[in-house]
């Protein structure tokens, strides 16, 4: 799963003009406006460019409104209540694990200290020797380091590695502070990645968290980087890990849509194939994610990253209408896959909007046609 709270650094200053585009050969192209093909998204009601909300996919006031008040004030206790309050288990209290830890290295990137200035993030220091036995401030410490590895330092150096191995220690005495909740261990994935578990250190952290919480997407996405191509896996490993995950998803889970993210981690720098997009793998991986998408709960807090996901593959295989359908469920946030790869994920996830809409009219649909 993607940082949450570091996009909030990549917000442009002022209005940027949504482009409007169309598919050819394969290819991405401009449209300008007035061109037959041209279509204006803000016709469906969706939300200008300017106005997507880039930190996270989906809406979480409770969380925003903690920020403000935290970052606000630098004090620490209205987030320790939010976690508290959360779902020990559910993949809510993750994204929040997630979501105050980047805010406190956001802030410490902003303002590193020094020359008599205190540096960021204060609130989480306080937090941490203050309550040290708070099992949501140890999480968010434990997180809070993983993400400063990944940030400051490369894979691979000495500095990643200390900063690292002192991350894999917050996660142990996170872990002893609440023992039942998966949350040190999924953080600990990262850790793993990060440190090339070997595949017996990185499975034998895998059935903590499955003993814990077996259907938790969160914890699989961040489990599959490990498998992939790019990091300690394959291609074809990547896809057995998804394939089993979503073969023993429960009713109503999202883990049916494990296989998409696993052809998206493995996607060609170039697609040289005509029809890529539309071949078995990919079909019946987003099918699969289709699926999930219907029977999941309309609260799910993954909900919104497969179906941002699905957008990407539906506009590329060209389903307009199906990615119109999803977009009507998603549209005004875009802090996820694969927007967030994108220097200017606002920016990214307009253009694909953008061909939806179009692809959608060249075929006779329009706003009126479209179920909301």
């Amino acid at each position: 799963m993607e940082i949450l709270w570091v996009l909030m650094a990549a917000i442009m200053i002022g209005a940027v003009l949504v482009p409007f585009l169309r598919r050819r050969r394969g290819m991405i192209e401009q449209v300008h406006p007035g061109h037959p093909d041209a279509a204006d998204p803000e016709n469906y009601g969706f939300v200008r460019e300017e106005e997507l909300d880039i930190r996270m996919p989906g809406p979480d006031q409770d969380l925003l409104d903690v920020l403000e008040v935290v970052q606000h004030t630098q004090d620490y206790r209205a987030a320790q209540q939010l976690l508290a309050g959360t779902e020990a288990r559910g993949e809510r209290r993750w994204q929040r694990v997630q979501a105050f830890a980047g805010a406190a290295s956001l802030e410490l990137r902003q303002r590193p200290g020094g020359a008599g200035e205190a540096p960021g993030g204060q609130w989480l220091r306080a937090w941490r020797s203050e309550a040290p036995k708070d099992a949501g401030g140890a999480a968010v410490h434990a997180e809070f380091l993983v993400q400063q590895a990944w940030r400051t330092a490369t894979p691979g150096t000495d500095e990643f590695r200390i900063i690292m191995e002192e991350a894999r220690a917050a996660c142990a005495d996170a872990a002893l502070l609440a023992p039942g909740d998966p949350i040190p261990y999924i953080v600990e994935l990262s850790v793993a990645r990060g440190l090339a578990y070997s595949r017996a250190e990185f499975e034998q952290l895998w059935l903590k968290i499955l003993d814990r919480a077996p259907a938790h997407m969160g914890a699989h996405l961040a489990a599959l980087h490990y498998w992939c191509e790019k990091w300690h896996g394959s291609r074809a490993l990547a896809y057995e890990f998804a394939e089993a995950a979503a073969a023993r998803a429960p009713k109503g889970s999202l883990l049916s849509a494990m296989p998409l993210f696993a052809v998206f981690e493995h996607l060609p720098e170039v697609t040289l194939v005509s029809g890529f997009y539309q071949s078995e793998v990919v079909t019946r991986a987003m099918h699969g994610a289709l699926h999930a998408v219907h029977s999941a709960r309309p609260d799910d807090p993954m909900l919104a990253h497969v179906r941002h996901l699905l957008v990407f593959f539906l506009v590329r295989a060209e389903r307009w209408a199906e990615a119109m359908n999803q977009l009507i469920h998603i549209d005004g946030h875009v802090g996820a896959l694969p927007w967030t790869l994108s220097q200017d994920p606002a920016a990214e996830f307009a253009v694909y909007r953008a061909l939806a809409v179009a692809g959608y009219e060249a075929n006779g649909g329009s706003p009126a046609t479209l179920p909301h």
